[in-house]
């Protein structure tokens, strides 16, 4: 049974392991332990269901799965953890440097918006999903769907400006 059902999703999950992952960290608004939580949760459904969605579009139904958790989780009241303000200091380039703190500024501008938002901004843009496509995932509307990426975009620019200048 283990082999018949494994069929094909161990290839599956090593070879979308790293865009499921950054996918994850976008929906959590960049929180690491929490996108390695929803991107577990995800392909743990995706397991039960991998004999129904194999042949058909097993990505999708991931995509679906990991908005719909992170909307789920964004709803919590605590975590039990607590963020702290400044991170270890890290060997490398200046280069290397500036793409951490701006990967950083994006995923904490992210985590501003709301999980609707958010989740809508990532498929959208980050994902380059077509907007039918990201109202399909979400379980809306096109127009609901096309409202909250725009909304997302204009609170990001916001967020992004107030710190210095806009994000390449």
């Amino acid at each position: 049974m283990r082999h018949a059902r494994a069929d094909g999703f161990d290839e599956f999950v090593a070879a979308r392991w790293s865009a499921l992952f950054h996918l994850a960290r976008l929906l959590t608004g960049g929180d690491r332990h929490r996108a390695e939580d929803l991107l577990q949760e995800g392909l743990l459904k995706l397991w039960s269901a991998w004999p129904k969605v194999a042949a058909q579009a097993p990505e999708a139904y991931l995509h679906q799965v990991l908005v719909r958790a992170a909307a789920r989780s964004a709803r919590r009241r605590w975590w039990g953890e607590r963020p702290t303000e400044e991170l270890p200091e890290t060997a490398g380039s200046q280069d290397l440097a500036a793409i951490v703190e701006e990967r950083t500024r994006l995923e904490a501008a992210l985590a501003l918006l709301s999980a609707r938002q958010r989740a809508a901004v990532v498929l959208r843009y980050y994902q380059d999903l077509p907007e039918g496509q990201v109202a399909e995932v979400m379980g809306c509307p096109v127009g609901t769907a096309r409202s909250l990426a725009s909304r997302g975009v204009a609170k990001l620019r916001e967020a992004l400006t107030e710190v210095g200048e806009p994000v390449r």
